[in-house]
């Protein structure tokens, strides 16, 4: 292979021609970004997607490492003096820089070994003798072979084995063989280390396992490796284990190799020789590298659904541009109070004391109620932590006794994960140096329901919380592949350039935290941008970033009305030309889509503008910086089920998708513990993979299959083919004793329920 059949070979792998490859790859090499070359350079690439462009860009960095290590390999054995046209072509055609390697191993330079001395103590020629006569016995031969440290027939055989050993370590052709056959044969065992039964008990399902290493899905390979790692679990590749010593099918690879297949005395000593070597030499190291290869491939499954996971929670819903409260949950800590006007400014805040040990119920309420008059609060964000469902209540209780006439705020539980994180962020600190850290995390989790991405850019996306075993997959991958994901989801949404903050800022295309600064600090300096021609203004901001940038960019009620849509300004004559053909103001046409439909694209083609950027102009014209997140919608938790306890068989449940994994999808269900729907439980048809079904964010109905409550799961189901027993009525309830709480209840208002409304409609008025 050379660096010219890259091209052909990322084709094959991405569904697209080497044409199209190659004009990608001299994009990125260029400089631009994968969602310019996406959005912008459809004509060039032949429409390749993003996705796509990710994967080509992935495979190029690798097969570009491996030609260049396919020539450090190929120099070296010249070097040596002991390249071959045979050796030439095999280092050529290997396609995995696991082939390089084993071609290269036996030229490799390596420390003093035990082969290396028997060689120096004329021990090949014993090999040598035994190859050539069958039928002698290895010991008579090896005695005229002793030397200093071989002093007798059985050391000098041992070295001869050495040497036979390290030969077969180092064939290329028999090590392909044997890994492919441990491939599909072995079976991947765990075992827990004695005496860890207690401290391993979330391993449990692991203390005596086995399956088929071809098929281990990567989160049970990583729970294994995770309980290796802490030292619960040992872990095996078993291959053979059943046949006989010396019969499997390894060992007889290994003789075959050495063609000892005859019945002579030589032949049986080869075939030990050659079970031994499989034994102690090449199962070992062969058992390293497969496990290894697992290893790798099941963190390649985890980050792409971590990913994946992450970029539906970039993409969810937002709520939009209204005041809101954030209310972070705590018990003894109090829940902390922030809110936040359409624009995402903080207005107000506090603390207040509704649980234990205080137990200020109705002083925390009426100074949330308090807070919503004065603000005009449309919507209430609460984080689904620690005390998530006992704030929900109290809030739900409020808003029941608000004034009838008043237009209640929405109460949503939103997920806080990465709000601790981001709250004792540096960003956060310079964001909000006067803000203590407690009332950071509730700012962050009222501005994540009104936009979900603008806030969760500041966040370290591994600290989000929507993959799993994050903490143990390679972390430049893991974080390359987010941030990857990351830059597509605002690339795909825009950003409006006169209200985004420096970290959503740099994550457009071509801008980064460098950039994104001088932005802001231009802003700030002088005003909102009129236009997105004034970015050229912005200090070392040059054409290449503005071009990379701009159609990624909105402005509002700027002088150019095609500053607020995708359209990119080097194609605004093309869309110019447009709205001459229909004799329009451009305002006017801007979201008229049945005169728009009238157009015929290809009229409007041109030699630098194809017929992909005008059907996209049209369609940014039709309905101008359209949004491609979905419309806003909310779960409604079940009331009175508030903790794992209060759950039963049957019930049927709404809840929210927090994660989505390969075997199944977790789902919030208002109990502190997510559910799993096993993939299985998702739909009434086979699914493979289930994103096919659901992704994080959805708003979905369960039903409860079982609860296990020592080990804090639940399982939950889909299907509508197994029928269910509905979550108990509100008159039910009422007649029920009342679940178990986790702090105590608040002491009784002494004026009774009305005092107590009458008091709110005061503070609600004010």
């Amino acid at each position: 292979m050379s660096l010219a059949r890259i091209p052909q070979i990322i084709a094959a792998e991405i569904g697209a021609t080497p044409a199209q490859v190659g004009a990608a790859v001299d994009l990125l090499d260029g400089g631009a970004t994968v969602p310019f070359v996406a959005r912008y350079r459809k004509e060039a690439t032949g429409g390749l997607d993003d996705t796509q462009l990710r994967k080509l860009e992935e495979r190029l960095g690798y097969l570009r490492e491996l030609e260049t290590r396919r020539a450090a390999i190929a120099d070296s054995i010249s070097g040596q003096g002991k390249m071959t046209d045979a050796l030439a072509l095999s280092i050529a055609r290997a396609e995995t820089k696991a082939e390089l390697e084993d071609i290269y191993l036996p030229y490799k330079p390596k420390r003093r070994t035990k082969a290396m001395i028997a060689r120096e103590a004329g021990l090949q020629a014993l090999v040598e003798a035994i190859l050539a006569d069958r039928s002698a016995d290895p010991a008579a031969l090896a005695a005229g072979f002793l030397s200093e440290g071989f002093a007798d027939a059985k050391a000098a055989l041992e070295g001869a084995r050495d040497i036979v050993a390290e030969g077969l370590a180092e064939d290329a052709a028999l090590l392909g063989r044997l890994r492919d056959h441990m491939r599909k044969v072995g079976r991947l065992s765990a075992r827990v280390v004695e005496g860890k039964e207690a401290a391993g008990a979330k391993f449990s399902d692991y203390f005596a396992h086995s399956e088929p290493f071809a098929t281990a899905p990567s989160h049970r390979v990583l729970a294994m490796l995770r309980g290796r790692n802490e030292e619960i679990l040992s872990l095996d590749l078993e291959v053979d284990a059943e046949a006989p010593r010396g019969e499997s099918p390894a060992e007889r690879a290994c003789g075959a190799a050495l063609g000892a297949g005859g019945p002579g005395a030589g032949d049986r000593w080869l075939r030990e020789a050659a079970a031994w070597a499989w034994r102690v030499k090449l199962r070992t190291s062969l058992t390293l590298d497969l496990m290894s290869d697992l290893r790798e491939a099941a963190e390649a499954e985890a980050i792409r659904v971590f990913a994946r996971n992450l970029k539906d929670l970039l993409l969810a819903a937002p709520a939009g541009g209204k005041a809101t409260m954030g209310l972070d949950p705590g018990i003894r800590t109090g829940v902390k109070v922030a809110v936040v006007d359409a624009t995402g400014k903080v207005v107000a805040t506090d603390t207040v004391y509704p649980f234990q040990p205080k137990n200020d119920l109705r002083g925390a309420q009426v100074a949330i109620a308090r807070l919503i008059g004065q603000h005009g609060v449309k919507l209430i964000a609460i984080g689904n932590g620690t005390a998530s469902r006992e704030t929900e209540k109290m809030v739900a209780d409020l808003l029941a006794v608000l004034p009838a006439g008043a237009e209640k705020p929405v109460k949503v539980v939103v997920s806080e994960a990465g709000a601790s994180v981001y709250s004792a962020s540096e960003l956060a600190a310079r964001e909000f140096p006067d803000l203590d850290v407690s009332l950071r995390g509730a700012v962050s989790i009222a501005r994540r329901l009104q936009d979900p991405l603008a806030e969760l850019v500041k966040i370290e996306p591994k600290s989000i919380g929507v993959g799993q075993y994050q903490h143990d997959v390679d972390q430049h991958r893991l974080a390359k592949s987010l941030d990857a994901v990351v830059e597509d989801a605002v690339n795909a949404v825009g950003v409006d350039l006169n209200t985004a903050s420096a970290p959503l800022l740099a994550r457009v295309s071509g801008v980064g935290p460098g950039l994104a600064e001088a932005i802001v600090a231009h802003r700030d300096a002088n005003g909102p941008f009129a236009s997105r021609r004034e970015l050229l203004k912005v200090a070392r901001l040059g054409p290449k970033a503005f071009e990379q940038a701009a159609g990624f960019l909105r402005i509002t009620g700027g002088k150019e009305p095609l500053d607020a849509s995708s359209v990119h300004p080097e194609a605004y004559d093309v869309a110019r030309k447009i709205v001459a053909a229909c004799g329009r103001d451009i305002r006017a046409l801007m979201g008229d889509g049945a005169a728009l439909k009238k157009l015929d694209p290809r009229a409007f083609v041109d030699d630098r503008f194809g017929l992909p950027t005008v059907r996209d102009i049209l369609s940014e014209l039709e309905k101008p910086g359209r949004d491609p997140r979905p419309s806003f919608k909310t779960a409604t938790f079940t009331d009175g089920v508030n903790e794992i306890s209060d759950l039963r068989p049957g019930m049927l449940l709404e809840g929210t998708v927090t994660n989505v994994a390969a075997f199944g999808a977790f789902v919030d269900i208002g109990v502190h513990q997510d559910g799993l729907v096993h993939v299985s439980q998702l739909a009434d048809r086979f699914v493979k993979d289930p994103h096919e079904v659901v992704k994080a964010g959805d708003v979905v109905q369960v039903r409860v299959v079982e609860v296990d409550a020592p080990r804090k799961r639940i399982g939950l189901t889909m299907r509508k083919d197994g029928g269910g027993t509905p979550a108990p009525s509100r008159e039910d309830r009422a007649k029920a004793p009342p679940p178990k709480a986790r702090m105590e209840a608040a002491p009784k208002s002494q004026g009774g329920g009305n005092a107590f409304a009458e008091a709110l409609k005061g503070k609600f008025s004010r």
